[in-house]
């Protein structure tokens, strides 16, 4: 479903269960040609992947998640890199026990259920993403 705003376009659906989270947000965006906006999720994942940032070393390490979690909340945004969507995202999730933990989504997610909302800014030119020298993270300019 979408809906327009003179300098927004808004879309909200469900994702495919069994599919990959962070690839179906980013196909998603391809599809429907979004290339800046923001992006917020809820649901539950069979399997989940985040990453940690070791600042120091300027690299991703990822943690890995084998069972059934709750997806609390994602939060992101979508801009360019290499001349495609690009959809940067962390993620809060939680064990059956409540325990609550996050990161940097990465793919590897396993969707059980998801409900998403996608928000298309028009207003500016979509950003495209340049790799930082101080921080080592590809970051808006």
């Amino acid at each position: 479903m979408a809906t327009d705003q003179p300098d927004e376009r808004r879309f909200t659906g469900r994702l495919p269960h069994g599919s990959d989270l962070l690839a179906s947000l980013t196909g998603f965006c391809e599809q429907n040609h979004i290339q800046h906006g923001g992006v917020r999720a809820l649901g539950a994942l069979s399997r989940a992947v985040v990453a940690f940032y070791d600042q120091k070393e300027q690299v991703y390490h990822e943690v890995a998640f084998d069972d059934e979690v709750e997806l609390l909340t994602l939060a992101g945004n979508v801009s360019l890199k290499d001349g495609r969507p690009f959809v940067h995202a962390h993620v809060v999730l939680a064990d059956r026990t409540g325990r609550a933990f996050g990161g940097h989504l990465v793919n590897g997610c396993t969707v059980f259920a998801c409900e998403f909302a996608v928000s298309e800014w028009n207003h500016a030119p979509a950003p495209v993403r340049q790799r930082d020298p101080v921080t080592g993270l590809w970051l808006w300019p």
